[in-house]
């Protein structure tokens, strides 16, 4: 791999030329930043320092705002300080490192939301078997199968990527290291690689957008026999789902499900699963 591999430092193209636009870049996120960190922290500590930790869907909520720390720290502080640097590099190290911690919380976020439509669906749908259904030990099954989930997932792209040979040009069109952009600049065939990305992001991404969207569509089929107070207090706990759902897999789809290729549209649609979802 050494002896095929030239490049040891690549150049982030980022978001924009436009200095102005970074520096308002800069300004938003570094507010969205602090707004996540600042809400993830007040959810976990609500959460662990109270009784409600006991409770199986703020016992997924905690590891949610969790893996939603880690997974937006391992892009967002490299954005800021590129924005305000003059030359955008990160050493091929630190890109295999970046690849690997991006789509292993990334994947465990996938996970753990997809655990927590099922603990929703239980509660509405099955509300009698609900306590035994979702036991601790069941929820701790759970929160361990999306962890060892996130951590396949995440090893399968990094050993697709990591034996690439690159030869040169060093120029990744993008602010964080991604396997499509990676394979754009790979000196060799990528398109059975590219394949197998499509394999393992897209269908985790599509299969897991289908899964959720139905246990939502059985969960609101059957509270309409719910009274008033009932429908309304089970559509606001799943609406914020929902729309967190659309956000972050909707551009995941748009990105992941097509062929090995990339567009300068693809970092606007990264935003949304990456910082602002």
């Amino acid at each position: 791999m050494d002896q095929s591999n030239n490049v040891t430092v690549f150049i982030l193209l980022g978001l924009s030329k436009n200095k102005n636009i970074e520096t308002l870049c800069f300004v938003l996120f570094l507010f969205c930043y602090i707004a996540i960190w600042i809400g993830n922290s007040l959810v976990i500590i609500s959460i662990t320092g109270s009784q409600l930790i006991e409770q199986p869907m703020y016992f997924f909520l905690n590891y949610l705002s969790l893996s939603d720390l880690c997974y937006t720290s391992t892009v967002t502080p490299k954005l800021m300080t590129d924005l305000l640097a003059e030359r955008k590099t990160i050493s091929y190290s630190s890109c295999m490192t970046q690849l690997f911690s991006t789509h292993l919380f990334g994947g465990i976020e996938i996970f753990i939301l997809t655990g927590m439509a099922y603990d929703r669906y239980v509660a509405i749908c099955r509300p009698l078997h609900y306590t035994v259904i979702m036991s601790r030990q069941r929820c701790n099954t759970i929160i361990t199968a999306c962890c060892t989930g996130g951590f396949v997932h995440s090893a399968s792209q990094f050993l697709l990527t990591i034996f690439l040979p690159f030869c040169g040009p060093n120029e990744i069109d993008h602010y964080f290291c991604d396997v499509y952009p990676l394979l754009k600049l790979a000196c060799s065939n990528t398109h059975l690689i590219g394949l197998l990305v499509i394999a393992n992001s897209g269908l985790i991404a599509l299969v897991t957008f289908v899964v959720l969207m139905l246990s939502y569509f059985f969960i609101l089929c059957s509270v309409r026999a719910y009274s008033a107070e009932s429908r309304s207090k089970a559509l606001s706990t799943c609406s914020a789902h929902i729309t967190v759902v659309a956000l972050f897999f909707a551009p995941a789809l748009f990105i992941y499900i097509r062929p090995a290729t990339t567009f300068p549209e693809d970092k606007v649609f990264a935003l949304f699963y990456t910082i602002i979802a």
